[in-house]
């Protein structure tokens, strides 16, 4: 009667005439091709909420979010929205309507979703608060320096204006965190009332706006729908 060997001395055994690792491979692979695929029950689906369904962009090929939280990287988010839709054009031959942009404004960035009557009432109060200078005056913009390109080459943008993206149909998420802390550091600079200001900048937003609980889950939210994420600083 022949005893089974121990699977080390079997392995040890086997080794001897140089077959082993392949045997105890093949075998291994043979349970694994016969073991019945399991389906994934438990993936993850994010809930979808209407706040964020401007997002949903079904007819398009490419999705982009590019975050924004600092002044140079406001400017910077702009020139790299232009880039995308150039090099898709170069590249690929896609259009601008085959690439879906969402730019993130936030923090620090936010005062650029603020149309030109914002900056000419509140330029000082803003250009203070966030350290942003018109590099051709040194002096506090009257303007969004982003949207009419009266800083040329010396911004981050480089020349790329908020109105030539909107005519490409770039999509604005607006910090509405920051805006109220905005709004409040601006009252209290210009001795005014933080939710009349609030208002005033709810009120003068950029074209294709869309004020988002805060700019942190508006990134979230963008790439739970399918938006590859760009960062700019």
């Amino acid at each position: 009667m022949t005893k089974e060997l121990p699977q080390t001395a079997r392995r040890s055994f086997l080794s001897r005439f140089g077959i082993g690792a392949a045997v105890v491979a093949g075998v291994g692979a043979g349970l694994a091709a016969a073991r019945p695929a399991v389906a994934q029950t438990n993936a993850f689906k994010p809930r979808r909420h209407k706040e964020d369904a401007w997002m949903d962009t079904p007819n398009v090929a490419h999705r982009i979010v590019i975050d924004s939280a600092f002044p140079a990287g406001g400017g910077a988010a702009l020139l790299y929205a232009n880039n995308n839709f150039l090099a898709n054009k170069t590249g690929y031959g896609l259009e601008a309507q085959d690439i879906a942009i969402v730019v993130v404004l936030r923090h620090l960035s936010t005062p650029f979703a603020y149309t030109d009557a914002i900056w000419a009432k509140y330029g000082e109060a803003l250009s203070d608060i966030i350290d942003f200078k018109n590099p051709a005056t040194k002096a506090a913009p009257a303007t969004n320096l982003y949207n009419s390109g009266g800083g040329g080459m010396a911004l981050a943008n480089r020349g790329v204006t908020i109105a030539s993206l909107v005519e490409k149909n770039v999509q604005f998420a607006v910090c509405n965190s920051a805006t109220r802390v905005l709004a409040g550091a601006v009252a209290q600079k210009t001795k005014g009332d933080a939710e009349a200001v609030y208002q005033e900048f709810v009120a003068n937003l950029i074209p294709n706006s869309h004020l988002t609980a805060a700019g942190v889950v508006a990134v979230n939210r963008a790439q739970e729908y399918g938006y590859t994420l760009l960062t700019a600083v």
